[in-house]
C-alpha cells in the first residue's frame, strides 16, 4: 500500500511538466504575452527612428538664374542643412514650376543679381517646405542677400500640416487587415470566394465612410471623392488580403509578419507625416514599394498634383492584392476556414 502510494504522488520530471504545458493553452498566451512585449517596443521605436528627428538628406531641388551671390545662397544651404541639395537647372522659372508639378523637386531657388527667391510647395512635402523655409532666411541674412519666401504650392488650408493624408491612409490600412481578422473569427465558414468578396464589399464600404467623414462631415480635405475613394478601398483590400495570405501561410501567427509590413515598417516609411527626403534613407527608399506608401502617394497625386498623376502607387497596391489573392487561392486548404462544399452529401449513409 505505501508503495502504491508513494507512486501516487511521484513528482513529474521536468520533462512531463514540459510536455503537460506545451499541450495546455498557456504555452500560446506566454508566447502572445512576449510577441506583444515586443511588438510594443518595435512599435514605438519604428516611429521615433522615422519621425522623431527627421533629418535632411537629398533635397531635389530646381535652380534657375545665375549670379555669385546666388550660388553661395545654394553652398550656404548646404551647409545649414547638413545635406545634399540635388541641384537641377532649369532655363527659365516655367520649366522649374513643371518640375514642381511633376514632383521632380520640392522647391525651386531663383537666383538674382543682388536677391534670391525661395520657392516652397508645401503640397509636395510639409516637413521639407518647413524646413527650407526656417533655413532660408538665417543663411540670407549671414551673407547679407535679401530672402524672399513664398509656398507656391500649399496645402488646403484646413489640413495646414499635411496630416491627413497619413491618418486617412493609415485607418485603411489598420482596418483593412483588422476587418480580415475579425472575418477569420467571426465568418470562419466563408469558403475562398466568399472571403475575397466580403473582403472587397467592406472596402468598398470603408473607403467611403472614411472620404464621406474626413471630406463631407468634418471638412477636413476637399477630396477629388471618387478617385480617393477607390484610392482607400484598394488600400484596406490590399491590407486584408495580405493578413489572409499570411493567415494562409503561417496560421495564427500572421497577425507578426502582418503588424511588421504594414504598420512598424511600411506606415513609418509612408512620406505622410515625414516626407521622404527627411527620412532614414533606406525608409525613404522602401516606403514607396509598400502600400502604405503607395496609399499616401496615390491620394498626395490626386488631391493635390491631379494633373500630374502617375500609375506608379496604383501599380504597388495592385501588385500587392495579386500576390495576396494568389497565395490565398493556392493554398486555401491550409487557411483555418472555409467549410465543406457539400456537407449534406457528406453525411448521407453510404448506399443512399
Amino acid at each position: 500500500m505505501a508503495d502504491q502510494h508513494g507512486a501516487h504522488v511521484r513528482r513529474r520530471s521536468p520533462g512531463e511538466h514540459w510536455g503537460a504545458f506545451k499541450l495546455s493553452p498557456f504555452l500560446p498566451a506566454v508566447v502572445l504575452v512576449l510577441i506583444l512585449g515586443a511588438a510594443a517596443g518595435l512599435f514605438a521605436g519604428s516611429y521615433c527612428y522615422a519621425m522623431a528627428n527627421p533629418t535632411p538628406h537629398r533635397i531635389p531641388t530646381a535652380v534657375t538664374g545665375e549670379s555669385d551671390k546666388g550660388e553661395a545662397f545654394v553652398a550656404g544651404m548646404e551647409k545649414a542643412l547638413g545635406a545634399s541639395l540635388v541641384v537641377q537647372r532649369y532655363p527659365t522659372y516655367e520649366r522649374a514650376v513643371g518640375a514642381i508639378e511633376a514632383q521632380k523637386a520640392f522647391a525651386i531657388i531663383e537666383l538674382g543679381p543682388s536677391a534670391v527667391r525661395l520657392d516652397t510647395a508645401g503640397a509636395a512635402g510639409a516637413s521639407v517646405a518647413r524646413l527650407l523655409t526656417t533655413a532660408a532666411p538665417k543663411v540670407g541674412a549671414a551673407l547679407r542677400t535679401p530672402v524672399a519666401v513664398r509656398d507656391i504650392k500649399p496645402l488646403q488650408s484646413t489640413d495646414p500640416q499635411g496630416l491627413a493624408l497619413f491618418y486617412i491612409s493609415l485607418a485603411a490600412v489598420i482596418i483593412g487587415f483588422v476587418g480580415a481578422i475579425q472575418l477569420s473569427v467571426h465568418a470562419r465558414a466563408l469558403n475562398a470566394g466568399e472571403r475575397v468578396a466580403f473582403t472587397v464589399v467592406y472596402s468598398v464600404f470603408g473607403g467611403f465612410v472614411i472620404c464621406a467623414v474626413v471630406d463631407w462631415l468634418l471638412g477636413v480635405l476637399d477630396l477629388p471623392f471618387l478617385q480617393s475613394w477607390s484610392i482607400l478601398a484598394l488600400t484596406m483590400f490590399t491590407s486584408g488580403m495580405v493578413f489572409t495570405m499570411f493567415n494562409t501561410l503561417v496560421g495564427r501567427w500572421a497577425m507578426i509578419p502582418t503588424w511588421g509590413l504594414m504598420v512598424l515598417l511600411g506606415n513609418p516609411s509612408s512620406g505622410g507625416a515625414v516626407s521622404w527626403p527627411l527620412l532614414p534613407s533606406p525608409l525613404g527608399r522602401i516606403g514607396r514599394w509598400l502600400p502604405p506608401g503607395a496609399s499616401v502617394n496615390a491620394q498626395h497625386n490626386a488631391i493635390y498634383f491631379a494633373g500630374h498623376q502617375s500609375a506608379f502607387p496604383y501599380l504597388v497596391l495592385a501588385a500587392w492584392s495579386l500576390v495576396a489573392v494568389t497565395v490565398f487561392l493556392v493554398w486555401r486548404h491550409r487557411h483555418p476556414g472555409g467549410r465543406e462544399r457539400n456537407p449534406a452529401h457528406a453525411s448521407a449513409p453510404a448506399g443512399a
